[in-house]
């Protein structure tokens, strides 16, 4: 018969061995790193995987020698403490050989580890490159080889879809197969672009240029998000790219800028623009570019974003210029971005009749392309 205390001891190693296998036995795939799709996120992963075995085995060693020694040589067996180890080979030896065991541990790590940081941190020549621009709160990709541009805004999904908070408008699209480079910069504040499947995350920092890199393996649609703090509407700043075969990419490079040219046409052509016009394509320019902060309703965010609905600026005639200015150049000192070189002229005309006659405002101008042209 064991001593109660012994009971006791025997009971708690037991009921902590079998909380620790059952939970490994069901523990989820997915707790792990997200599985890679691109050459440089598998390095990334096998590394991890790596530290993560070598911990794993080195607790589990150490952690059986405290709970044998706690079991055989405990007090209560009347075990006495060996004063001859340091006389015995393994007392003499084990100050030489467990530092260079832990050496020779780390020795591989850093070899590792040294390995995937030049790999980060590669220069190679790129097959495409892309500007990622961080803005709030939103991402705008430059193909800096094909003249094309999506500013991709976070699609307005109900709280109960799936992918609520997790998707945009519009994707960034990349080939599989194929050494993208990306140029990470941002137009106001501190940004952080990166998609744990295919490309670690990078600082997007204004007036500076960052620099990562991917190589995609697999199809399909990966998600990331912004990682900085970046105000307010930071949570509505997801990151999307749809990889695609290179055969597809091509064909979608030439379907992206036939779309473009036939934008840059429309808003470039002597069209008068009827009102009904403008204030359908106002109101699908607001939705994607000015909604996260003027709100649906106009009435922005008190203290934060200025009301539109009510507002002076778009209620008094008086005031058209200073409105277009704005929205044309943006506003030093403010949020307020300037949206001249990411919208055309239709598309500004079109936002501010949105905004002067919108939500009861009752300025009632319309606003032509041409006008905007002539204030740039």
């Amino acid at each position: 018969m064991l001593p109660r205390r012994d009971k006791c001891l025997s009971a708690l190693f037991i009921t902590g061995g079998a909380w620790l296998f059952s939970s490994m036995a069901h523990a989820a795939y997915e707790y792990n790193l997200t599985p890679p799709a691109s050459t440089l996120t598998q390095e990334i992963f096998d590394l991890h995987m790596l530290t993560t075995i070598v911990g794993t085995i080195i607790m589990a060693l150490v952690t059986g020698m405290i709970i044998y020694a706690l079991i055989n040589f405990r007090h209560a067996k009347g075990a006495i403490p060996d004063q001859e180890f340091h006389n015995g080979w393994f007392g003499r030896w084990a100050w030489v050989l467990v530092p260079v065991i832990v050496l020779s541990i780390d020795l591989t790590i850093a070899s590792s580890a040294s390995s995937t940081l030049n790999s980060v941190e590669s220069h190679d020549k790129a097959d495409v490159t892309v500007k990622v621009i961080g803005s709030q709160w939103k991402w705008t990709y430059e193909y800096m080889d094909d003249d094309i541009k999506i500013v991709s805004n976070l699609k307005k999904l109900e709280p109960t879809d799936p992918l609520y908070l997790r998707d945009v408008d519009d994707p960034l699209v990349l080939p599989t197969g194929k050494r993208v480079r990306f140029l990470l910069t941002s137009s106001d504040v501190l940004h952080n672009w990166g998609i744990a499947e295919i490309v670690p995350k990078k600082i997007n920092i204004p007036g500076y240029i960052n620099e990562t890199w991917t190589h995609i393996t697999k199809e399909g649609t990966y998600r990331g998000q912004c990682y900085e703090n970046c105000g307010t509407g930071h949570a509505f700043m997801p990151a999307v790219v749809r990889a695609v075969s290179p055969t597809e990419y091509e064909q979608w490079k030439v379907a992206r800028k036939a779309q473009q040219a036939q934008a840059a046409a429309e808003a470039s052509a002597d069209k008068v623009w009827a009102k009904a016009e403008l204030m359908a394509k106002g109101e699908e320019v607001y939705t994607k570019n000015c909604l996260a902060c003027h709100q649906a309703n106009g009435q922005g965010l008190p203290g934060v974003f200025p009301a539109l609905a009510g507002s002076k600026i778009a209620n008094n005639t008086a005031a058209l210029a200073d409105h277009i200015a704005i929205v044309v150049k943006g506003k030093a000192g403010t949020a307020m971005a300037a949206w001249g070189p990411q919208l055309n002229d239709l598309d500004i005309a079109a936002v501010v009749t949105y905004e002067r006659n919108a939500w009861g405002n009752t300025a009632g101008e319309l606003v032509q392309p041409k006008d905007i042209k002539a204030a740039r």
